[in-house]
């Protein structure tokens, strides 16, 4: 069937084998593999420098770079095509996912990691924030243009990211030895799959444009940005509390004759160009700042004080992996109910509620840190952190469905990236109040 001519009268064509979900799922998972990597790592960080509070330093100088990029991408680089944002931004976590390896193995001798090592890794770590918000807002931009099952799938690769990293720790836990050795060979192992990680999402990202599932859609936002036709204004509309799916199955979408020429020139001129940031923030401003709250929270807990703070006698020098992985398993959890139609609550108050109701982790967290014997006790721990990967997970996933569906679909690219970038205000805030624990 010719570009020019593509149409699905019968409505959206089937995503056969679930190719372009498994696709979404993995780029989803692909911007946070460079993140849990350094995270995950953290051994051998440890064992170059062992003076620095290197987990809140990788916080830090990941998200405040990676807030300050998404802010100029939303308000001022909003012309640049999602291609060349998500190639660029892939390509960048390859070199530093390959710098800090290779910089470990030939420029570091006896564990001793240097103050000139340290600095590069330190960049690598901002440079890595930089793609991430390259890459997660194009990313989050797609699926908020698509029907639900897509956000979850980007949501669920992200959890899922997380989750690999840390069976990868305790595989090379259990494996390896708890040498120099290896630690570093536990470190490079992280890195290496990661970058194979990036590779894949490079290929598929180039790929997925080419399936019927998104070039109806596609179309579909062509139409309605030439057409202004209010019956395409979104394919799926938030409407009291649940989705209207009566716009799903149009008879026939109308688009320009030339299909490719046209998305060349809709990426040119960028869709977001044509929205107004403060009419979007009118509708949606609440499900952004809950959604920057419920980062603002997990951030100053995890993974800094979960990991470094708090110590078992039973699990020792396992217990900061074994809460990593509930974090992330359940984190993973969240994000899939989220997305699931039997437990999906698109209630907008409900979501603000619930994220706010978030606050009261810092009372538990805090005894747990200093409260009576039983809140100390490993299963309180262990089921604390679990309900704080659940909630983060399950929220995130519920925001940035709400959010794009209570706009036109001529907004829902914009109102995505306005979501990310406050949910990067959320973790950069996050990573500095993780600094109180310390203090």
């Amino acid at each position: 069937m010719e570009a020019g001519d593509l149409s699905f009268p019968s409505g959206p064509p089937a995503d056969t084998y679930g190719l372009t979900y498994g696709i979404f799922f993995l780029l989803g998972a692909g911007y946070l593999v460079p993140w849990n990597a350094f995270i995950t790592a953290i051994d051998y960080f440890e064992l170059l420098y062992p003076s620095r509070h290197i987990d809140y330093v990788f916080s830090i100088v990941y998200m405040v770079p990676s807030l300050i990029c998404i802010s100029l991408i939303t308000f001022f680089g909003r012309r640049i095509s999602a291609t060349l944002r998500v190639n660029a931004g892939l390509v960048m976590f390859i070199i530093m996912l390959i710098v800090v390896p290779v910089m470990g193995a030939v420029f570091i001798k006896n564990a001793k990691g240097t103050e000139v090592t340290y600095i590069i890794t330190v960049f690598a770590a901002a440079l890595n924030g930089i793609a991430d918000a390259l890459v997660q807002g194009s990313i989050v931009g797609s699926a908020s243009e698509l029907p639900p099952r897509f956000m979850q799938a980007v949501m669920s690769g992200g959890a899922a990211s997380g989750v690999l990293v840390s069976i990868l720790r305790l595989i090379s836990r259990a494996v390896m030895p708890q040498s120099q050795s290896g630690i570093e060979a536990s470190a490079y192992l992280y890195f290496i799959v990661s970058t194979l990680i990036m590779i894949a999402c490079i290929i598929c990202y180039n790929l997925v444009d080419k399936l019927p599932v998104m070039k109806y859609y596609n179309k579909l936002k062509i139409s309605n940005l030439d057409s202004k036709n209010s019956i395409h204004e979104s394919t799926y509309l938030l409407e009291s509390g649940s989705l209207s799916q009566e716009n799903q199955s149009p008879s026939k979408i109308q688009a320009p004759t030339d299909f490719e020429a046209a998305k060349d020139a809709h990426e040119t001129q960028g869709t977001l160009s044509q929205v107004s940031l403060k009419h979007v923030w009118m509708k949606v401003g609440w499900l952004a700042v809950s959604l920057c709250f419920i980062y603002v929270v997990t951030l100053s807990i995890f993974p800094g004080h979960i990991t470094e703070d708090l110590h078992s006698s039973y699990f020792g020098d396992w217990y900061a992996i074994i809460l990593a992985l509930a974090y992330n398993l359940f984190d993973l959890i969240g994000k899939f109910l989220g997305g699931s139609s039997r437990f999906m609550i698109l209630n907008k108050a409900f979501a603000v509620g619930g994220s706010f109701a978030r606050v009261l982790f810092y009372l538990l967290f805090y005894l747990c840190l200093h409260g009576p014997n039983f809140f100390q006790s490993d299963a309180v721990v262990i089921i604390s952190t679990s309900l704080l990967g659940l909630t983060n997970g399950y929220l995130t996933t519920i925001l940035l469905i709400i959010a794009p569906k209570s706009v036109p679909l001529e907004e829902a690219e914009v109102t995505a990236f306005l979501m990310v970038m406050f949910l990067v205000v959320g973790l950069a805030a996050g990573s500095v109040l993780e600094w109180v624990w310390v203090l």
